[in-house]
């Protein structure tokens, strides 16, 4: 295939596990524009248990984690095939499939690093037909890098700016940040959470995934002493490269500082917004003072609460949505490993050493042919 007329589809599925995103992309001079995309939903039980495990309230054995792998797999499966069924047409023309699959541990220090995720990669491949790279976060941590963040590349080639500072921030279950210097640098890091623990507590006292619009943290107060106990967790202060994962920031870690405290449910949500917004903030003023504005993607930037919250404490910086400057946000991280399984196929390096730490420029993930027809 004529990999100037190839499609790409890129999927994944991001710490809060809300859905697998899926994204039909092509390529315009190497840069990715997107086709077309949606949301695939996880069964309820099966997104419980990836929840559960990622924050280690669940223990596997070798055949339950061998299960679960392939679970993830068969669902992964599933959001390719919804949106190729909607592309019919253009089935043919897609020339592989990123899979990023599901984070269950990411821990890139310490004697043995590691990062894991799940979905089997061959699965995908023998339902839908077609080549599928994965495993992209590996290669990098055997490098001695961070295995993230793995988006600024691509941010840098949608969203840079040449003589402008700006931000790009991306607001999943963990909040990251890629700053695009004025005179070409790229570098970034994971700022800590974003949306994860405001969905898990509000999970646990509402019964849905997510607090629509930042409602139930509005209807709450900041609790100043529960805010800074966990403001000083040491992640913060670290210096970058940096990355963090729910296997740190999850409700035991929460309900570690909530001993101090006896708050309402609703004045916990709301300082766990303002955790968010704080912590991502500082980290901006800490590391792009000189930014003009702060570009935001992910499932966060729909929470209206929260955005305004960080156009507060950023201003007089901007801070809006990827979706002005014609990037959908919801979608950005699916294109952006379609573009690492097209580099994986190239020969072309996935990583930026800058912004993850690797000793150098490593081509990233492992290919699982479709079967031969």
């Amino acid at each position: 295939m004529n990999d100037a007329s190839a499609l790409y589809l890129g999927l994944i599925s991001g710490t809060s596990a809300d859905g697998i995103d899926a994204a039909l992309v092509r390529f315009e001079h190497d840069r990715p524009q997107l086709v077309d995309a949606l949301t695939h939903p996880w069964p309820d039980a099966l997104r419980a248990r990836i929840l559960a495990v990622a924050q280690d309230e669940e223990r596997l054995d070798l055949d339950a984690y061998g299960r679960l792998d392939v679970a993830i797999g068969q669902c992964f499966a599933d959001a390719a095939q919804a949106l190729l069924t909607r592309n019919e047409g253009r089935r043919a023309s897609v020339r592989a499939i990123g899979s990023h699959g599901q984070t269950l541990r990411h821990r890139p220090t310490g004697e043995q690093p590691f990062t894991l995720q799940v979905g089997d990669p061959s699965v995908i491949a023998e339902r839908c037909g077609i080549d599928v790279v994965a495993d992209f976060r590996r290669a990098d941590v055997a490098a001695g890098g961070q295995g993230a963040p793995l988006l600024p590349a691509v941010h840098a080639m949608l969203l840079g700016r040449p003589g402008h500072t700006r931000v790009v921030l991306n607001l999943g279950g963990i909040a990251n940040i890629t700053v695009l210097g004025a005179d070409g640098r790229v570098f970034g890091f994971d700022t800590g959470p974003a949306n994860g623990l405001m969905d898990a507590w509000h999970l646990r006292h509402r019964g849905s995934a997510f607090d629509a619009d930042g409602a139930f943290a509005a209807s709450g107060q900041v609790d100043p002493a529960l805010l800074e106990a966990m403001l000083a967790d040491p992640y913060f202060a670290l210096p970058p490269p940096k990355s963090t994962g729910r296997e740190h920031f999850h409700l035991a870690w929460l309900e570690s500082h909530l001993r101090i405290a006896s708050l309402a449910p609703s004045d916990v949500q709301a300082t766990l917004l303002e955790l968010s917004a704080r912590s991502v903030a500082e980290a901006i003023v800490r590391h792009a003072a000189d930014t003009v504005d702060v570009l935001a993607c992910g499932g966060g930037v729909h929470n209206g609460l929260l955005m305004r919250r960080l156009g507060e404490l950023l201003a007089p910086r901007a801070v809006i949505s990827t979706a002005s400057q014609g990037v959908d946000p919801d979608y950005l991280e699916a294109s952006a490993f379609a573009w690492l399984a097209r580099q994986r196929l190239l020969g072309l390096p996935g990583n930026l050493p800058a912004v993850t730490g690797a000793r150098g420029p490593r081509v990233l993930g492992a290919v699982y042919p479709a079967p031969y027809r």
